[in-house]
């Protein structure tokens, strides 16, 4: 039996360059040994983007055609959508009993994105409870692995704290633990080196961006400002360029080479954003022509496909949670094969 896993991405927006290193190449090796569920996280979108839901409907088949532009298979991997399964929404609300306000405030994951989107005082209480969301989302597919980064591992041990309290008080095991897999690759820089690459922040390459609007981009790349000539001496530290070059071009000792002769003196900005457009347009170039050759009718047939294989298996899960509570007043003979 291969082990499950579970990951996902909240529909706000087309995915980026941020992505395919951070997270999408990861999926498409772990679909070959996982089996590997991937949730379009409406829901959670909404927490934040309640005013502009239509930016979420539109977003919802955008990102599931970069999926599958970058070689996620849905014959390997279960793609779903979040709202379309009302069972997690359940497990939320019985989840909700078992955390306090004060956890879930000293949430360090939550605290940043409140102070992010600059809340203040007025956070919606969905936002504040995404990450029992998100443990209902865990536990629903039993999930054994949860692909993340550095920053949401407080969400994987929320989930976890949850599993183990449940168990306790309902005196059962069917709810299981998760553990987190990091993805191997730091977080990509912004193009400005303001922060780190993001649709919100406006500041990424996208993957469906045109080759016009990738070299746009490429040449607004942060350097260092104090690198006014080539001869002069160059800051690689917090050069967006460099930091670009390392996670897309091949060659490093390459790379070293032109690090080390920048920092001398020697290299222009130039030559090395040249360099970085050349490597993001062949990179690119393929995934972009894979996207535009999807149409809307396939691609909602895929999502809808999935989202039934998914919920059969959370239907079970709400089943067996529902038993160990003991409020399972009608469903009492509802046989595994349902």
């Amino acid at each position: 039996m291969k082990k499950v896993a579970l990951t996902g991405d909240r529909p706000t927006g087309n995915l980026h360059l941020g992505h395919l290193v951070g997270s999408l190449k990861s999926r498409v090796e772990m679909q070959n040994s996982f089996d590997q569920y991937i949730m379009l996280a409406d829901v959670q979108a909404l927490t934040d983007y309640f005013e502009k839901p239509q930016k979420i409907v539109d977003n919802v088949l955008e990102v599931i055609a970069d999926y599958l532009a970058v070689g996620i298979d849905p014959k390997l991997s279960t793609i779903f959508i979040q709202s379309q399964i009302p069972e997690l929404s359940e497990l939320t609300m019985y989840y909700m009993n078992l955390v306090s306000l004060g956890r879930l405030e000293r949430n360090p994951t939550v605290k940043a994105e409140i102070a992010l989107r600059k809340f203040g005082e007025s956070v919606p209480t969905g936002f504040l409870c995404y990450p029992i969301s998100q443990a209902s989302d865990i536990t629903a597919f039993k999930a054994e692995v949860v692909p993340v980064g550095e920053d949401q591992l407080p969400m994987i041990e929320l989930s976890n704290e949850i599993v183990r309290k449940f168990n306790r008080i309902y005196h059962t095991d069917c709810l299981k633990e998760s553990a987190a897999h990091l993805s191997k690759t730091t977080r990509l820089v912004g193009i400005d080196g303001k922060a780190k690459a993001s649709k919100s922040l406006n500041n990424a390459i996208f993957l469906s961006d045109s080759p016009d609007i990738i070299k746009q981009k490429v040449q607004a790349m942060y350097t260092d400002p104090g690198h006014v000539k080539i001869s002069d001496p160059g800051t690689v530290k917090g050069n967006v360029v460099f930091a670009y070059l390392d996670a897309f071009y091949d060659e490093e000792e390459e790379i070293s080479l032109l690090k080390k002769k920048y920092a001398q003196g020697g290299l222009g900005d130039t030559t090395l954003k040249s360099l970085l457009n050349d490597t993001l347009q062949k990179l690119l170039q393929p995934i972009r022509e894979k996207r535009e050759s999807l149409n809307k009718k396939d691609l909602l047939q895929i999502c809808f496909c999935g989202t039934q294989k998914a919920k059969s298996v959370a239907k079970k899960t709400l089943f067996e949670v529902k038993s160990a509570i003991g409020i399972n007043f009608f469903d009492k003979n509802l046989s595994d094969s349902n």
